[in-house]
C-alpha cells in the first residue's frame, strides 16, 4: 500500500482519505469520468503523486479497459513510462496512485523552446524507442502512441520524456490483436486493413511522430477520414520541399524504415535504435525551430477547438470506414498541410 495522508477536499475522494491516506494539495484535472488530484506522501514529505479518482458510473461498459490498463502498468517499470504505484477499489470509485509528471506535452514544450534541432528530435525518439522496446520485451503493445501521450517528466530543460495512457494497450498473451483502434493519423496500415497485427504497429506510430518532430505537420492529412485512411494504407507520404530540404538524408531513411507498409519489413525497436540517426552522429545540429514551431502552433491551435478523437469513437469510425478506405483511389496527390487532426 502506498503510505500517504489526506485532507479531504472532495466528497468523491473521501475513501482516498481512508485508504490512500494522501494529503490533497490541489485538483489537477476534472472530467465527468474522473478527477485527478495532486497529493503528498505522509511518510515522505515533499514526495508528490497524482491520484486519479475514477467514477464507476461514468466507467460503465468500459471496466475491461481500466482493468487492462492496470494489469499492463503493474508489469512495467521503466524510467520513461509513467508508473502506477498503487490502486484502491471501493463501491463508487477506483483510485489510481500514479507517478506525478509535470513537464507538459511534447509539442507545447518544443514550441516554447528557443532553439530546436534534429539532434533534439533524435534524442526524444531514442527515449521513446527504448521505452517501447522494454514494453515489447515484456509482451505489451501500446497501440495508441501519439504526441499527446508523450509528456515531459518535469520543467527542467533536460527533462526526460514519459509515455502515458495505456488504456488501449494489450498484452500478447491476451490473444490475437485485430481490433481497429488507436488515433487516426497514427495507426498502421495493417490496423486499418483489419489484419492481425502486433508490436510493429507501435513502431509505425513512432515513425509518424518522428516525421512531425522534423517538420511540424503530419505525413498523412485529409479532412475526409476515408481519404486519410487510404493514404495510410498506401503509405502515401512525401518529404516535401522546402520543409524537408534542410533535414538530413539519414533522418529520412530512418523514418522510411519505420513507416514501411509491410510490417514484416518494418524495423523493430532494436533495429531502429541501431540506426545512425539514433545511435550515430548523423542527426544535424542546425536550428529548425522556426519552421517546425510555426507549423506546430497551427496544429495546437486547431487542436484547441477540434477535440482529439475519443478512443471508442475512433474505433467505431475506423470500423465503418476501413472498407471504404481500401476502395478510394487517389486522383490527386494530397500535399500534407501544416495541421494535425
Amino acid at each position: 500500500m502506498f503510505p500517504c495522508s489526506l485532507s479531504s477536499q472532495s466528497e468523491s475522494c473521501s475513501m482516498a482519505h481512508q485508504m490512500a491516506q494522501t494529503e490533497i494539495v490541489e485538483m489537477e484535472e476534472d472530467t465527468r469520468a474522473w478527477e485527478v488530484f495532486l497529493a503528498e506522501s505522509k511518510e515522505h514529505r515533499g514526495r508528490l503523486v497524482a491520484i486519479k479518482c475514477i467514477d464507476k458510473k461514468a466507467l460503465k461498459g468500459k471496466e475491461e479497459s481500466l482493468e487492462n490498463e492496470i494489469k499492463v502498468l503493474r508489469k512495467l517499470r521503466h524510467e520513461n513510462i509513467v508508473q502506477l504505484y498503487d490502486t484502491y477499489d471501493e463501491k463508487q470509485y477506483v483510485y489510481l496512485v500514479m507517478e506525478l509528471v509535470t513537464g507538459g506535452e511534447l509539442f507545447d514544450r518544443i514550441v516554447a523552446k528557443g532553439s530546436y534541432t534534429e539532434k533534439d528530435a533524435s534524442l526524444l525518439i531514442k527515449q521513446v524507442l527504448a521505452a517501447v522496446q522494454y514494453m515489447h520485451d515484456n509482451g505489451v503493445v501500446h497501440r495508441d502512441l501519439k504526441p499527446e501521450n508523450l509528456l515531459y517528466y518535469n520543467s527542467d530543460e533536460e527533462s526526460k520524456i514519459m509515455i502515458s495512457d495505456f488504456g488501449l494497450s494489450k498484452t500478447e498473451d491476451s490473444g490475437i490483436m485485430a481490433t481497429a483502434c488507436g488515433t487516426p493519423g497514427y495507426v498502421a496500415p495493417e490496423v486499418l486493413q483489419q489484419k492481425p497485427y502486433g508490436k510493429a504497429v507501435d513502431v509505425w506510430s513512432i515513425g509518424v511522430i518522428a516525421y512531425i518532430l522534423l517538420c511540424g505537420y503530419p505525413p498523412f492529412y485529409d479532412e475526409n477520414d476515408a481519404n486519410l485512411f487510404a493514404q495510410i494504407i498506401k503509405g502515401d507520404y512525401e518529404f516535401d520541399a522546402p520543409y524537408w530540404d534542410q533535414i538530413s538524408e539519414s533522418a529520412k531513411d530512418f523514418i522510411s524504415h519505420l513507416m514501411c507498409c509491410d510490417p514484416d519489413q518494418r524495423y523493430d525497436c532494436e533495429q531502429a535504435l541501431a540506426h545512425p540517426w539514433i545511435s550515430g552522429d548523423t542527426a544535424l545540429a542546425k536550428d529548425i525551430h522556426g519552421s517546425v514551431s510555426s507549423h506546430l502552433k497551427k496544429s495546437l491551435a486547431k487542436r484547441n477547438w477540434k477535440k482529439a478523437y475519443n478512443a471508442t469513437a475512433a474505433i467505431r469510425q475506423m470500423q465503418m470506414l476501413r472498407i471504404t478506405a481500401r476502395r478510394v483511389v487517389a486522383t490527386n496527390s494530397t500535399q500534407p498541410q501544416p495541421a494535425i487532426s
